[in-house]
């Protein structure tokens, strides 16, 4: 159909990590779990790494390294925060492995975290992945009903 260019590609936002699936007001902290920097989801990882959720471009490394902010291919802007009150780490924990202005992909490992010293130092290692401008897009975001996340197979969230 001729009309189809002018249709918005469909956001797919995929598990940065294995884990099981939270929605953002179980998070216990007002600033998520209000939705104060945007709507999204958390995840409570089990293991492994952190991988991009999407193709896009890394334009935030928080000088800390407990989060990363990627803008997608369409112009969303994701933020990834690993854990709750990390930043008092010091970037203890936490290995990144892109820079900012690196063009990312899919299941790409964006940072390695040693979870056993996250759990044990911050106040939780569940991770907020948020939509930071989803009040000023024109888009409609669906949640997963997944409750469980298979990095880079679960849809955690989906745009339109």
């Amino acid at each position: 159909m001729v009309f189809s260019i002018f249709k918005k590609s469909k956001l797919q936002i995929y598990a940065p990590v294995n884990g099981d699936i939270r929605s953002l007001e179980e998070v216990p902290d007002p600033v998520f779990s209000q939705k104060m920097m945007g709507e999204g989801i958390a995840i409570l990882p089990k293991e492994g790494k952190v991988y991009s959720p999407v193709d896009g471009t890394v334009i935030l490394i928080a000088a800390t390294k407990h989060a990363i902010g990627i803008r997608a291919s369409d112009g969303t802007e994701i933020l990834i925060h690993v854990g709750l009150e990390t930043v008092s780490l010091n970037g203890k924990g936490f290995r990144v492995a892109v820079n900012e202005g690196d063009k990312i992909s899919v299941g790409q490992m964006i940072m390695e975290v040693d979870w056993e010293y996250i759990s044990k130092n911050a106040k939780s290692t569940i991770t907020p992945i948020v939509i930071t401008n989803s009040e000023d897009r024109n888009r409609h975001y669906t949640l997963t009903e997944e409750k469980i996340a298979v990095q880079g197979k679960t849809v955690i969230i989906s745009g339109s």
